[in-house]
């Protein structure tokens, strides 16, 4: 099966909104994040398995509105004894499911179903504060929330501080609405669609 990115028809790279007369280091960069493996892990409430017995691509899974990464993966806290995988590793899910039983927990391949879009620049946070309620003033490397951009359900992960890296994922059927509310929300900083 072929893979085919969410936003693949309507990601148009160039430059966009107020840019000219501005160097591009001022710009705000969006790029689409595709050909990754996702997945979800959902530990059963009725479980006792300790989960710090687990180590996914050498991680931990992480506590409350935080982010275990190395160079191919991150792995996201998005709820109580939930959490979501994201790697370069395309065959992580297959290497990874065997350490999970179905008593203790579920875990789904959702590599298909998301659209991410990542937002880098010193605004990036201004474009999350123009459709997003979070307070995220106080977030920064390895702190994700779930939360909504422009009454689209998402999830926000923090890459980095220096540059300014913010990735927003959302449900692969909302993806172009999500796409056209970053970039209208970017418009007024201008931005390179890469």
């Amino acid at each position: 099966m072929t893979n085919i990115s969410s936003l693949n028809q309507i990601h148009k790279l160039g430059k966009f909104g107020d840019h000219e007369n501005k160097s591009e280091e001022n710009l705000l960069r969006i790029s689409e994040v595709s050909n990754i493996c996702i997945f979800q892990i959902v530990k059963f409430k009725n479980s006792n398995f300790d989960i710090s017995k687990i180590k996914i691509d050498g991680l931990d899974l992480p506590q409350s509105l935080k982010t275990n990464f190395n160079e191919m993966t991150r792995i996201l806290w998005v709820g109580p004894n939930n959490w979501y995988v994201f790697s370069n590793k395309l065959d992580l899910y297959q290497t990874e499911i065997n350490k999970f039983d179905d008593l203790n927990f579920a875990i789904t391949n959702i590599s298909h179903s998301r659209a991410i879009i990542e937002i880098e620049g010193d605004l990036a946070d201004e474009v999350l504060k123009k459709g997003c309620p979070l307070n995220i003033n106080h977030l920064g490397v390895g702190d994700c929330a779930n939360s909504v951009y422009n009454g689209i359900s998402v999830t926000i992960d923090f890459i980095s501080n220096k540059p300014k890296k913010i990735r927003v994922s959302g449900l692969r059927s909302f993806g172009e609405s999500l796409y056209h509310s970053i970039t209208d929300g970017s418009l007024e900083y201008g931005y390179i669609a890469v």
